[in-house]
């Protein structure tokens, strides 16, 4: 670069160059950028303008990373830079101050010149920690740590990033405190902070102590995307800590956390009453994890790919519990809980196959999914008597614009969990309304909730929803009328939630978050639910075969995995028995 960028603090006050020098020749994607910038040339001072220069600035930064032909030199973006700061100055705004200077950091070290950004980086910091502009300093910590790695300097390097995600946290606590001028990008500006703070805490041989931050950041990071997915507080329960579950009250289960990063899978072990946290690696790139999940999940959905569902899964296998087979035989473990990360969601582990044994991850073990490290306190439905509340809907309907095709079996399914849960209620077709289905939750406490119907899991709340019979009900109205319910009720939690015939959206990595996130909200100590949509016979079976489990006195995943492996006997094909995962307290 000229010496025009290489001095931050003089070049700071310099007027912001003009005149023809400083225009590139007007090409495809430059012509618009022209114009914006003779556009903002001619806007009045204002918090507006200021913060209109630095997008612009963000946008050319974004080209140049990208190589993109003809992009704008660094000089030329930081003119457009100094022009911003100058005009935060004279409006003594310090945040659009902060945001300009800590922009300016950012081409700095996109141009590698870390002495420079460093120096405008904490410029920027000061001053956002000044005004306690939480959601502008994390960004500048981020920075910081970033700068820090760089130059090989961990231990400084994991103390900003700290002090960025201890930040987030508190932003995530009052929402109502992020400044409105600078939109969070969940997925750009918050998730990278928390995977690469733990990418630094697990680099080669980390301590018990880097373990215990690295699992509690991911179960943060959790939080933080499922309150992002609801824009609401989501654990207001009173939680009990995973470890505490498998330390006291389930001495066969262990825990598994893998974690996806760029470079690897990270994967962390919770052995019942071991305090010390066990810890493995698989070298596996994030794009070859994602690419063998997405692949994994279209061989799923067909009935005839059993073959590729082995030989794909076999992989996950080998990456996952392979590395911890005799540990677990030794520790005599009967249930796996995973705390499962991105993608991996949409998978269900019980398809994880042992080439070795030629046995799937079910026929081995009781499988759960837990949310996060923590659950609601265990309350195993064998201790109280069934009374559960049925709804669903066997017709074909047609709502807000879109068909529905009959559910032929759904009227026996619900018939056949009457068999076994005597002490019911039962909505079925038009009477499975919001209304009817809130007035019932509101007059009796129901320890089972088992809805039969079609229904979709998303990324995007709005379009994450079961269907009644005149309405699609929306993620955040269901989990409303569910937590209703509940307050309502205050010696009553639903037990166990149960959402059958519904499916994760097709094409979406992150379809199962709409799922986690009932699952959390609803405010139920369980959720059994299906990742995709079987309608037969054997899902019948399956549902029928759970509840005779729940009754003999096994808990919810011995139950789960019992009426798996019931149709497994008669139908080997996951596509038919896999669907279904347990999501929360397994007792």
């Amino acid at each position: 670069l000229t010496n025009n960028l290489t001095t931050p603090t003089e070049n700071l006050n310099k007027p912001a160059p003009t005149g023809e020098n400083y225009q590139l020749p007007i090409t495809n994607y430059q012509l618009p950028i022209t114009n914006i910038e003779a556009n903002l040339n001619n806007l009045p001072p204002s918090r507006a303008a200021v913060y209109a220069r630095i997008n612009l600035a963000q946008s050319l930064i974004r080209l140049k990373q990208q190589n993109y032909p003809n992009a704008r030199s660094e000089l030329e973006i930081a003119q457009v830079l100094v022009a911003a700061i100058q005009q935060a100055k004279s409006l003594q705004d310090q945040q659009a101050t902060s945001y300009a200077l800590g922009i300016m950091g950012e081409l700095y070290e996109v141009a590698q010149q870390r002495e420079n950004a460093q120096e405008v980086t904490q410029q920027a910091l000061f001053i956002a920690q000044k005004i306690d502009a939480k959601d502008i300093a994390y960004r500048w910590q981020w920075q910081m740590g970033r700068l820090l790695k760089q130059e090989g300097n961990i231990k400084g390097a994991i103390a900003a990033y700290t002090e960025a995600v201890n930040n987030l946290k508190s932003i995530r606590r009052d929402l109502s405190a992020v400044n409105p001028d600078v939109q969070f990008n969940f997925r750009d500006e918050v998730e990278p902070v928390y995977r690469q703070l733990v990418d630094l805490l697990l680099q080669s041989e980390p301590s018990q102590e880097n373990l215990l931050q690295a699992r509690n950041l991911i179960e943060s990071l959790q939080l933080a995307e499922l309150e992002n997915f609801f824009r609401a507080s989501c654990l207001d329960a009173n939680p009990e800590l995973i470890d505490k579950i498998v330390d006291k009250e389930d001495k066969a289960a262990a825990v598994i956390y893998p974690i996806i990063l760029s470079d690897r899978i990270e994967v962390i072990l919770k052995l019942p009453t071991q305090e010390k946290l066990r810890h493995y690696v698989a070298d596996k790139s994030a794009v070859e994890v994602e690419t063998l999940l997405e692949q994994l999940r279209k061989s799923l959905l067909d009935v005839t790919q059993t073959t590729q569902v082995k030989r794909q899964s076999q992989q996950l296998y080998d990456w996952l519990i392979r590395p911890i087979e005799a540990e677990l035989a030794n520790s005599k473990i009967k249930t796996l809980a995973f705390v499962l990360d991105g993608s991996l969601r949409n998978i269900p582990m019980a398809v994880l196959y042992d080439k070795q044994q030629q046995k799937y991850l079910v026929e081995k073990y009781a499988i759960a999914v837990a949310p996060g490290l923590q659950l609601l306190q265990p309350k195993p439905l064998r201790s109280q008597p069934l009374r559960a509340l049925m709804g669903g809907i066997a017709e074909g309907r047609e709502i807000e614009g879109r068909k529905f095709p009959p559910l032929g079996n759904v009227s026996l399914e619900l018939e056949r969990i009457q068999s076994e849960v005597t002490n019911s209620e039962e909505l079925l077709n038009q009477t499975f309304t919001v209304s009817n289905l809130q007035n019932q939750l509101n007059s009796t406490n129901f320890s089972v909730v088992h809805i039969a119907t079609h229904g979709e899991f998303s990324s995007n709340p709005e379009e994450t929803f079961i269907l009644t019979w005149n309405q699609l009900l929306k993620a955040r109205d269901f989990d409303n009328l569910l937590r209703a319910s509940n307050n309502q009720n205050l010696s009553n939690t639903i037990e166990l939630l149960v959402l059958s015939a519904c499916k994760t959206a097709q094409g979406d990595k992150r379809a199962a978050l709409g799922l986690a996130g009932i699952a959390v909200r609803a405010g139920a100590r369980s959720t059994l639910a299906t990742l995709w949509s079987v309608d037969d016979q054997y899902a019948t079976e399956l549902i029928s075969r759970f509840y005779q489990e729940l009754k003999s006195g096994a808990n919810k995943a011995e139950a789960l995995q019992r009426a798996q492996l019931a149709v497994f006997a008669n139908e080997k094909r996951p596509y038919f028995w896999a669907s279904y995962v347990l999501i929360g307290n397994w007792l």
